[in-house]
Parts: C-alpha cells; structure tokens; sequence
C-alpha cells in the first residue's frame, strides 16, 4: 500500500488540527476548506470507500459525523451543513482512506447546492427495479 496521508495523521506523524477522536474514528479540519470549519471524519483504520467499510464501523462513523456536524453548527454559527462523500477517483475522491466531508454554510457563502434533472416516473422506477435486483 502507498503511504496514506489520512494513516498518517491517525498514527500522529503527520499534524492535524483534530477535532473529535475516539476508538474507532477521527474527525479534524480540511486543510484546504470549501468554508470555514470545513471538517474530515474517518475510519481510523485503512479501507478505501463506502464499499469496504465493515458493519461493525457504521454506526461509530454515523455517530462522530452527527456530534461533529452538530458542534460545526454551533462554532461556526452556521445555518445548515452539507455531508458529502466521494467515492473512487472518478467521484472525486482524492485520499483513497473512506472521509466524509462536513461542510458549515452560511447564507450567501456561495456555495452551490448540487441538483439533478427532473426525471420521469417511469425512469425512475425501471432504475429502482434495477438496484433492488443487485441489493444483497
């Protein structure tokens, strides 16, 4: 494996402006933020994306990114958040050690929401036909 830098703030060799840490995740600040308090929370351990991401983690990741947001909201005084992930390079992901993103905004911050396209019934259905044939 190449060295990771997310590893390598985990094991302490590379500084982090750490927010949250606890036995199984860590949350600390974007070195290079979309807003102010721009936050990262991850696995301590490696795994790549979502996909690998074991049962036993889900819930501890879920829980940090909830007491992290809400603590961004209310240091940052900001008026919502966006939680983002990318996953595989194709989709942005630039660390390949699984991150969410939390993301303070603030009226006027211009930031762009994301929105898709109208899409018709029909679409959308034969596409939800197609994901719960592969859901295992």
């Amino acid at each position: 494996m190449q060295r990771c830098i997310f590893c390598e703030i985990v094991a302490g060799r590379t500084p982090a402006s750490r927010l949250f840490e606890d036995e199984h995740t860590l949350a600390f600040l974007d070195i290079n933020p979309v807003s102010p308090g721009h936050a990262l929370v991850i696995p301590k351990e490696h795994m790549e994306t979502l996909l690998d991401v074991p049962d036993r983690l889900m819930g501890p990741l879920g829980i940090t990114t909830r007491r992290v947001a809400a603590a961004l909201m209310r240091a940052t005084q900001a008026g919502g958040f966006n939680l983002q992930m990318n996953n595989y390079r194709i989709a942005g992901q630039l660390v390949p050690h699984v991150h969410f993103h939390l993301v303070p905004r603030h009226a006027g911050d211009g930031l762009r929401p994301w929105h898709g396209r109208p899409t018709p019934a029909s679409e959308l259905e034969s596409m939800a036909e197609k994901v719960r044939a592969t859901l295992t």
